[in-house]
């Protein structure tokens, strides 16, 4: 029988240093007196001891990881986190039951930014600033932190940095060693953090709307600190600055990596997946605003290319910011963001999604089985830029978009069953598989998910969760062989 007990000594270890992570409501709260101070305070020595409390009773089973345990560790560690996560929602928002705060957290641990509270302007900043921290933290993934932090204390980390990596092209080493890779890919993410955080600021946030703001825009998860999102501002610069950055973490983090190291732009010139990921974005932006002035829901085209700009970037990012009810723009136009959400991000970065490179590598496999059937003796490699693709990765590529689709199907039908109409059953599914937050109908940007019933809570849980860790990662534990010696 497989063993968790050395996975669980590296779960409390992480989980103490989780902890760490309240300091920044502790001071939000402390510095507003909003009345959390010691909510904050009572939840991180729980996190503290029962962390504390895995590490000390798991010390002798010690050991360095195995490539399976990489897996099991990655999926304990989100669901884990999430859990310890809820400690202040519970104790400060009367009513919230469990199922809801698991919901809240596991939504921004995982980028998601689905939410099922109502009267965000209302609660404390603490709290507000708290779930975008959340988003700030899966953003990058808590697990790269853990990388380049738990070497250091004399656990390796290889196998957790290939476990929860997204995308086909995991071995890709951007320095000689796994902690300078993610010590690396964490000071980008945070000095980009920072940028933003100034961007909105000067834009005409306050400062604690544009540090919460910048959480929620580089990890492309859509919280808010108000019921309106960014309809709340109604400012086109606030707007403009939002779509910018949601732009830039639309892009793996290893092509800023090396422009910032090299100090060149050539890293996105040779990006080809960026340069897909802009172009079509730029066309459904063009293309939207044509549509919603054709079909007169703004009476001019800049107007139209505002709102169709700043809501198609954030659904085809898998953000879920809004600045408008675009639940009630024709069908198509909603339609087409969430198809965007399904691949338009690039792998390595915050967005969720199947990702450009796994959308290109479909479609350069559809077009070789064309021409086997015109030439069936050709030698026909697909090519990704100027680098040769294995098939082995091809292979995993439709594997992967099988299980995709499978579980947008399967959830889909087990929502419907449930009592949910057809477009708000599968626009729940796709939200929460692609980590993007709103849907439609009854999931709309303009309500909450709260209208769910527990049971279809877990159910978008469960699709947060295998789509934030890319299907293989939580699926694998489902099967018996993974369990056995």
């Amino acid at each position: 029988m497989y063993k968790l007990f050395p996975i669980a000594h590296i779960l409390g270890l992480t989980l103490m240093l989780f902890s760490l992570t309240y300091l920044l409501p502790i001071g939000t709260a402390a510095y507003y007196s909003d009345g959390t101070l010691t909510e904050f305070t009572e939840s991180m020595a729980i996190s503290f001891f029962i962390g504390l409390t895995l590490w000390l009773g798991t010390r002798r089973y010690r050991r360095e990881l195995k490539p399976r345990d990489g897996f099991a560790l990655v999926v304990l560690l989100w669901t884990g986190m999430a859990a310890v996560a809820t400690f202040p929602l519970l104790k400060t928002i009367p009513g919230l039951s469990f199922t809801d705060a698991y919901f809240e957290t596991i939504s921004g641990i995982t980028t998601t930014g689905s939410t099922v509270l109502s009267g965000l302007d209302r609660l404390p900043p603490a709290i507000n600033l708290w779930r975008g921290e959340l988003v700030w933290l899966g953003g990058m993934g808590l697990i790269v932190l853990a990388v380049a932090i738990l070497p250091l204390l004399g656990v390796g980390g290889m196998q957790i940095y290939k476990a929860e990596t997204p995308g086909p092209m995991k071995d890709t080493k951007l320095t000689p060693r796994i902690t300078e890779t993610a010590k690396g890919l964490w000071l980008v993410y945070f000095g980009i953090t920072v940028a933003c955080s100034l961007a909105y600021w000067a834009a005409g946030m306050t400062p604690f709307d544009a540090v919460m703001h910048a959480f929620s825009t580089m990890g492309l998860g859509g919280f808010s600190s108000h019921d309106a999102s960014f309809g709340y501002f109604d400012s086109p610069s606030i707007e403009l600055v939002s779509i910018l950055f949601m732009l830039i973490a639309g892009v793996n983090f290893a092509t800023h990596f090396l422009a910032l190291r090299r100090l060149t732009f050539s890293p996105y010139r040779d990006d080809l997946e960026a340069r897909w990921f802009w172009l079509v974005t730029l066309v459904s932006v063009v293309g939207l605003a044509l549509f919603l002035w054709r079909h007169q829901v703004y009476p001019d085209y800049l107007t139209a290319l505002r709102y169709a700009a700043f809501n198609t970037v954030s659904i085809a990012t898998s953000t879920g910011f809004s600045n408008t009810d675009f639940n009630l723009w024709p069908i198509f136009a909603p339609l087409w963001m969430l198809f965007l959400s399904s691949f338009a991000s690039s792998s390595g970065s915050t967005g969720g999604g199947i990702k450009m490179i796994r959308a290109q590598l479909l479609i350069m496999q559809a077009l070789r089985e064309f021409s086997k059937l015109i030439h069936p003796r050709a030698m026909l490699p697909v090519k990704i830029g100027h680098r040769l693709v294995a098939n082995q990765v091809i292979y995993a590529v439709l594997a992967f978009f099988f299980l995709y689709i499978g579980n947008l199907a399967l959830l889909t039908m087990l929502l419907a069953a449930s009592g949910l109409d057809i477009v708000t059953a599968f626009s729940a599914v796709v939200a929460s598989i692609n980590n993007t937050g709103p849907g439609l109908n009854q999931v709309g940007p303009a309500v909450t998910y709260a209208v769910l019933t527990d049971f279809q809570t877990w159910v978008c849980i469960y699709a947060m969760l295998i789509g934030r860790l890319e299907l293989f990662t939580f699926l694998i534990l489902l099967t018996p062989g993974f369990w056995k010696k």
